[in-house]
């Protein structure tokens, strides 16, 4: 248990309880030192101006130590750029690209603002002023709310360290991202126009994209043996990025592997495509020189002068022939379900999300495909032959009035046979 001292603002000696002034100095001027040990077996101390304030901290701290969420104060001293790079350090698992984009928001977006503040002292309130800044700044919904994801798990790593007590990204209300790139889609017919005006050696490129929906990356990264052209199928495990000029090898978007079924008309040009460009590294699609493909290069050479050529929407980007994989998915009434596993998304709310807005195309044959059933239903039920098959013999209607017994009394015409309404329709 802690206990408070009274000591001389001036020089530190102590001061007696009932001392008008300190002994060694004179001074009138006294403080209160609250001192403690920690769960590690150091004595820590704090000063406070009135003896009421250290005793409630001691009993703050005591309660803390019981509850385990006790934070050494000095490491809440060190400053966020300091922690940050701490912090970096245990991304090593992260993709290239993905660590990447983290560091350019640390030191566009995070650092200027945050960089210099002890991580104790960020406050919920030094969230938001930031958010509003970046706001101010008329940085994109996108941009703020990536910042943010990236400053809230920093902070929350803190927090499991033990750095500091509680995450101050708590109750921050982030800017709606509407500011969606416009997806494009493609009939089957324009991604014809788009592959006949490209180079041999990328037709089966266009052709892949927009019937199996992979990305960039997993396409620029597949290799031919993770391709089985007999079952038709390609293995979904990696995916080539590019950062700083430099290429390399990682796991997929969401580090999860997944298998994609290819068309038989794809699995034989896949087949054809290989035997005719062939790769040292044994990728499956290369550049002129047998090299593994770069984005920008691809764009910048090959892909935008082919849209120009075709004719269409000079915005369209590679990543809309994914867009149009799941457009032709949809258009023949597959799940949301098996979409999602198709594309590899990490949720099938996402899928929903993003294309959600496309199935509503699909009410008019919903609701055809139910007055179907409702008429095929009612047919089968006022076909004559089931009535005639049906219809009892007269050895059962006999058999039926009979059983009922004096439960039941003979009506005329057309009253209801209920024992009350034909005694009071023979005597009317």
């Amino acid at each position: 248990m802690g206990f408070v001292q009274r000591r001389c603002k001036k020089c530190g000696g102590p001061v007696a309880a009932n001392a008008r002034s300190c002994p060694g100095c004179s001074s009138a001027q006294v403080v209160w030192r609250a001192r403690y040990r920690g769960p590690d077996g150091r004595e820590r101390s704090k000063t406070f101006a009135k003896k009421g304030e250290a005793e409630r901290f001691l009993i703050d701290t005591e309660t803390a130590k019981a509850e385990g969420a006790w934070v050494d104060p000095a490491l809440g001293r060190v400053h966020f750029a300091e922690y940050t790079d701490r912090w970096l350090e245990s991304t090593a698992h992260l993709r290239q690209g993905t660590r990447a984009n983290i560091e350019g928001r640390l030191r566009t977006h995070l650092l200027p603002y945050f960089g210099p503040m002890p991580l104790a002292t960020i406050r919920p309130i030094d969230v938001r002023t930031w958010l509003s800044q970046m706001m101010k700044k008329n940085r994109a919904p996108a941009t703020v709310n990536a910042s943010y994801r990236t400053l809230a798990k920093i902070l929350r790593t803190a927090e499991i360290d033990g750095v500091i007590v509680r995450s101050p990204c708590i109750g921050i209300e982030l800017p709606r991202e509407t500011s969606h790139q416009e997806m494009r889609f493609l009939e089957a017919e324009e991604i014809h126009r788009l592959s006949e005006a490209l180079d041999a050696r990328y037709q089966g490129l266009i052709y892949a994209a927009a019937y199996t929906g992979m990305r960039w990356g997993e396409l620029a990264g597949l290799k031919i043996d993770r391709l089985n052209l007999l079952r038709g199928s390609v293995d979904v495990v990696q995916a080539l990025t590019e950062v700083s000029g430099r290429l390399s090898v990682g796991p997929t978007k969401t580090g999860a592997r997944r298998t994609v079924l290819l068309p038989r008309f794809l699995a034989q040009m896949l087949g054809e495509h290989i035997g005719r460009f062939p790769s040292e590294d044994g990728y499956v699609f290369t550049s002129a020189e047998a090299k593994p493909l770069r984005r920008r290069n691809f764009y910048r050479r090959h892909f935008k002068p082919a849209v120009a050529r075709a004719g269409l929407d000079p915005g369209l980007r590679f990543h809309d022939l994914r867009h149009t994989c799941v457009a032709l998915l949809i258009a023949q009434g597959h799940h949301p379900k098996t979409i999602q596993e198709h594309l590899g998304h990490s949720s099938i709310r996402l899928t929903l999300d993003r294309y959600g807005h496309l199935y509503p195309s699909l009410t008019e044959r919903l609701r055809q495909g139910l007055d179907a059933i409702f008429e095929e239903s009612r047919a089968a039920w006022l076909r004559p032959e089931r009535h005639e098959d049906s219809a009892p013999t007269a050895n059962e209607e006999t058999k039926t009035a009979s059983d009922l017994g004096g439960f039941l009394e003979r009506t005329t015409g057309f009253e209801p046979a209920t024992p009350t309404l034909a005694r009071w329709c023979s005597t009317n």
